[in-house]
This record gives structure tokens, C-alpha cells and sequence, in this order.
């Protein structure tokens, strides 16, 4: 048995070889002889790294344009490449090339969006960074004139909070106008510049939140061009120390203001819960650009769909406990068995070596043995735990979250009932082996350069796979442990209904939190957590989403592929492990040479005829 997990296995894999490493040509004008579209996504991806680290100007047009240009060149030599003498390998190369530079010239269109709604907020920022930009050109620099552009910024920011807090003051009362009215203007419209300074700005939180960062993204880059200078020119320093003082401080001080007056962020448990909705049209272009055939609203049905199943198997795990249809009293008694303090660590290894032994027992994936040596625990802290309330995966380490002496008596308490026995033990498998270790550690031997185009419904929806198979395969020993398995399998077809419903504008955050207690019996601590961490700037729109959509994505290409006789469980796994984390109708694709042009869209239904939204 040891043999046979040292490499993957290559016999019997016709269909998957696609996958699993053959170079396609191209055309000269997309590579050299030499070369196949491995080569070329690799210079596109050196060229957006070094452009990315150089204009480090973050929320500026130089940043904003020179990306714009970057992916409209890229384009045109993608579209000179010759498609059809692509192998199948290399078209899926192709399109996945394809989507991402279609998905970054959509997401710098709303970065300029966003940019322009945050300006009235950052009068300062443009003679800033263009003090910076000057600096990249080595341009010759007037010390006297920059200490005068650096001194204003203390006035400006002193008029811009003003302005601010006159917008929060309500606005008197006027009469009704007598005629039809007159069409509104936007504040300070046709008036004198002086006197628009003058103008109250009335400033959302979620603007106030985002300009917040934004201010401070500035002040770094003050920092950056000020140290260049410093010390090393006299006559700069005479004339830029106390501007600079005074500007960062003044900068620092209305970041603060920003976000804590304004959004009401201080760092507090009971902080309001801010994230920004993208809206129907951006998300039907992040979902074409992640090869997803659904609409939101047929996504949100499929997640509605599949909450019922679980809230019917969660009544047949709490009859076989006693307590009949009552699942809510069987959850509530399956979270208050956990393990003492100081106890969480050993089980989540004790977990981990379990799920490792039924894998390689049930010949369902190859294990590399550095795989199974190379992973350890960890314990997240108080802080990290208010935006990770459960256990994660991060560079070879399973973080945990478990109650702390530091936390308060009923957040200890919370933690230990949200993660109990039974909730840890499926954790685990997903976070570890046969998930996202195992995943990790294929994707960095196989097909790396794909990394670039990883997606959510891949990386997450593999573990979330596993979760299905597991229980498929009799994992769950016990009704308690069933009960565990259920929990996260709700959990996630929630995460479908409130992270579609938020960006279509149709759930608010407290809504969110809600439904996640009343509906699937999260700790509202825990619930609070988890919607301030995927409503916030960390995660993409559809990334709660990608779990269980990814998930039945590959229990349905597992169904073409094994249960008609063609593969057998452990190929199958290796060979979708080894196509790298791109979105699964391509790994399908490959696997059964689907037929592919280079203007193919998202067209596989694997999840049948969407049920209508409730």
C-alpha cells in the first residue's frame, strides 16, 4: 500500500492524460518555436506582476490605465494565436486566458468606478501621488514647490471633515415648491469652486470605509516618497520635515475619522457589518468568467434545493438520537459535546490521521507520502477568530479555532460548541487530507502556471466534494457525527442563498446573520464572523458560492466519469487534482474532449433544470 501512494497513478488514465501534462503547439505570433501557451500565460504573468509591483499606486488612473493597457494588448496577442492548431490541452489554456483578461479589464472598470465615487473624499490624493510619480521619472525635483503641495494637505483635509460633518447635520426643513421640480443637481453643481469647497459631502459608511483604506494606501505612498529623499538631500529636508509631519498625521487622523465616526468601524464586536453589493450584471459576468451555465437566481435555487435535503437527513439523524423531527435539539446536543481546553489540538490530529487511513484504505486518491509528513496544527488567536470562527487551512497548517483564557466567558463557550467533536472531525478532511492539503500540495507539482487562473469553485468546491463523497461512503459512523457533516453541508448551501442575495441587493448583512442562526443553528458570534469575513474586501463575490456549486460540479463529472465504468475513483480524483484549480466544465472538457472553440462559453448544466428561487 505504501507503494502505491508514492506517485500518481498513470495507467488506465487515457481519458485524463489531456490533463495531466502534454505541451500544445501554437503559433509563432503567440510563442516562440520552442514554446506552447504554458510558455506564453507565464510572460503574461510575469509582465502583470511587474507592472503590479511597479505602479504601486493603488487607487490612482496610472495604475488603473497602464493595467487597462496591459490586458488589451495581451488580447490582441491571444487573439493572433492560431486556435485550431491548439491541442485540447492548450484551447483550454486558451479560454482560460481568455476569461481571466476579460474578468481584469471588468474589475478595473469598477475599480474607476469606485475611484471616481471616493474623489470628492480625496482632494489631496491626485498632487500626492503625481509627487511620486514624478519621483519614478527622476523628474527634477523643486523642494520649495513640493513642501508647498505637502503643506496643503492639512488645510485640505481640515475643509473635507468639516464639509463631512456638515453633511451628517440634517438639512432644514423647506416649503414644497409651487411648480413640477427642478431636476436635483450634485452637490455644489454651477457653483464657484470656493463655494463648492463649502458644500456639505454627505459620505455613505461602505464610502466612508473604502475611502478610509484609500487614505491610508495615500499616506504610504507620501511615506515611500518622502524616505527616498530624506536624509541624503539637505535642502529637501530643511524644506519637507514638519510638512510632512504634519500631512501624515493630518492623513492618519481622517483615516480614523473615516472609518470610525463615520462607518462606525472601531474595532469592536458589535462594529456594523459593511460590504458592497456588485449588483445583477457584475455578477452575470463573474459567473460567465468562471464558466457557470446558471443565473444568481437559479444558483440561489439549486442552494435552496439543497438545504431542504439537508434539513429532511438532519430529522432522520435526530429520530435516530431520540428527539424525533426536533434537528434543532439534536444539533444543540451534538454542540455541547467537545473537548476540554487545551484538548482541541490532539483531536484535530487524531481527525486528520483517520481521514488519511479511510482515503488510502478505500483506494480513492493517491496520498504522496511528503504530502501526509509535511502538514501541522496551529491555534488562531482571540483577534483572528473574530473573522475565522472555524478551523482553516493556510500554508501546510491546519489553523484552529478553539476558546482562549482571553476571551470573554460566553465567547468561550461559543467557540468550543462551534467547534465541537463532531463539527472538527469533517472539518478536518476538508481542510487536510484528502482537501486542501492534498490539493495544495498536487496544484504546486502539476500544471503550476494554472495557479493564475485558480477559482473558488475548484479550490473550494474540491473539499466540499470530499464532503459529499464521505458521506456517500458511510464516514459519518454516527447520528452525531451525520449531524456534523450536515451542519457544514447546510452551512454551505446558505453561503449560496445570503452571498447571492446580498450582492443582488435583496439580503442585508443582518438578514445574512440571521438566517445563519434561525436556519442552519450557527452561534450568531460565529455567524456575525463568517458574514463580516465574505461580505468584506477578502473574498470575491461569488467565493461563498463556489463551495457547494463546485462542489456538485465534480460529484456530477465523478458521475460520468466512474459510475459509467470509465475511470475508477482514484483516477478520477488524481486526474482532476492534477488539472490545477481552473474552473471544472474546462477540467470536464478535457477529460472528455468536449468539443471547444476559441469563443466557447459556459453551456453544462450539471446540476440539471434550476428550481425557481424562493
Amino acid at each position: 500500500m505504501k507503494t502505491m501512494r508514492v506517485h500518481f497513478v498513470t495507467t488506465g488514465v487515457a481519458l485524463a492524460v489531456l490533463c495531466l501534462g502534454v505541451r500544445p503547439a501554437v503559433a509563432q505570433t503567440a510563442a516562440d518555436e520552442r514554446s506552447g501557451l504554458e510558455d506564453f500565460i507565464r510572460r503574461y504573468e510575469a509582465d502583470r506582476a511587474g507592472l503590479g509591483r511597479f505602479y504601486d499606486l493603488p487607487w490612482s488612473e496610472a495604475r488603473i490605465d497602464r493595467l487597462e493597457k496591459l490586458y488589451r494588448d495581451w488580447q490582441q496577442r491571444l487573439a493572433d494565436a492560431d486556435f485550431e492548431q491548439l491541442d485540447q490541452g492548450g484551447r483550454i489554456d486558451y479560454l482560460l486566458l481568455r476569461n481571466k483578461l476579460t474578468a481584469e479589464r471588468d474589475h478595473g472598470t469598477r475599480d474607476r468606478a469606485r475611484l471616481a465615487e471616493m474623489d470628492p473624499l480625496l482632494s489631496f490624493r491626485r498632487p500626492l501621488q503625481d509627487l511620486e510619480l514624478a519621483r519614478w521619472r527622476m523628474a527634477p525635483l523643486d523642494p520649495a514647490a513640493a513642501a508647498a503641495q505637502v503643506a496643503a494637505v492639512s488645510d485640505q483635509v481640515k475643509k473635507l471633515r468639516e464639509r463631512i460633518e456638515k453633511g451628517r447635520k440634517p438639512e432644514p426643513a423647506k416649503d414644497a415648491p409651487a411648480g413640477p421640480a427642478a431636476p436635483a443637481k450634485p452637490a455644489g453643481a454651477g457653483l464657484p469652486e470656493r463655494a463648492q469647497d463649502a458644500e456639505p459631502l454627505r459620505v455613505s459608511a461602505l464610502l466612508a470605509r473604502r475611502a478610509a483604506s484609500a487614505v491610508d494606501e495615500i499616506r504610504g505612498t507620501l511615506k515611500t516618497w518622502f524616505s527616498f529623499y530624506d536624509g541624503s538631500d539637505p535642502g529637501f529636508s530643511w524644506w519637507l520635515k514638519k510638512p510632512y509631519e504634519d500631512a501624515g498625521k493630518a492623513l492618519e487622523d481622517y483615516a480614523k475619522f473615516l472609518r470610525e465616526e463615520i462607518a462606525g468601524l472601531k474595532g469592536k464586536d458589535d462594529d456594523p457589518l459593511l460590504g458592497e453589493p456588485i449588483g445583477a450584471e457584475a455578477l452575470a459576468k463573474d459567473l460567465a468568467g468562471e464558466m457557470i451555465a446558471y443565473t444568481p437566481e437559479e444558483l440561489i435555487g439549486i442552494g435552496e434545493r439543497e438545504f431542504t435535503w439537508c434539513e429532511a437527513e438532519m430529522k432522520k439523524a435526530a429520530r435516530e438520537m431520540g428527539l424525533g423531527d426536533d434537528w434543532k435539539a439534536a444539533l444543540a446536543k451534538v454542540k455541547a459535546d467537545y473537548v476540554p481546553p487545551g484538548a482541541q489540538g490532539d483531536l484535530v490530529a487524531q481527525d486528520a490521521r483517520e481521514a488519511i487511513r479511510f482515503v488510502t484504505d478505500h483506494d480513492l486518491v493517491t496520498v504522496p507520502l511528503l504530502c501526509e509528513e509535511t502538514w501541522r496544527v496551529t491555534m488562531l488567536s482571540p483577534e483572528a477568530q473574530k473573522t475565522l470562527p472555524y478551523a482553516a487551512y493556510g500554508g501546510q497548517n491546519m489553523q484552529v479555532a478553539y476558546a482562549s483564557e482571553a476571551m470573554k466567558y460566553e465567547d468561550k463557550l461559543m467557540a468550543m460548541r462551534g467547534n465541537n467533536r463532531h463539527f472538527t472531525r469533517i472539518v478536518t478532511a476538508h481542510e487536510l487530507i484528502p482537501g486542501h492539503h492534498l490539493q495544495g500540495f498536487v496544484a504546486a507539482r502539476h500544471h503550476a502556471y494554472r495557479s493564475l487562473f485558480s477559482t473558488p469553485f475548484l479550490v473550494e468546491g474540491w473539499a466540499l466534494y470530499w464532503e459529499l463523497r464521505l458521506w456517500d461512503l458511510g464516514y459519518g459512523k454516527t447520528p452525531e457525527d451525520r449531524i456534523g457533516m450536515l451542519f457544514w453541508r447546510m452551512h454551505r448551501c446558505a453561503r449560496i442563498i445570503v452571498s447571492l442575495k446580498f450582492h443582488l441587493g435583496q439580503m442585508s448583512p443582518a438578514q445574512m446573520v440571521d438566517f445563519l442562526v434561525e436556519r442552519v443553528g450557527h452561534e450568531r458570534c460565529g455567524a456575525t464572523s463568517d458574514v463580516r469575513r465574505f461580505i468584506g474586501d477578502a473574498y470575491g463575490p461569488l467565493y461563498q458560492c463556489g463551495y457547494m456549486i463546485g462542489g456538485l460540479q465534480l460529484r456530477a463529472l465523478r458521475r460520468e466519469l466512474v459510475e459509467s465504468g470509465k475511470m475508477t475513483d482514484r483516477q478520477f480524483n488524481d486526474a482532476v487534482l492534477s488539472c490545477n484549480a481552473i474552473p471544472v466544465e474546462l477540467i470536464r472538457a478535457g477529460m472528455l474532449n468536449v468539443p471547444l472553440s476559441r469563443t466557447s462559453q459556459a453551456s453544462w448544466k450539471f446540476a440539471g433544470a434550476a428550481p425557481a428561487a424562493k
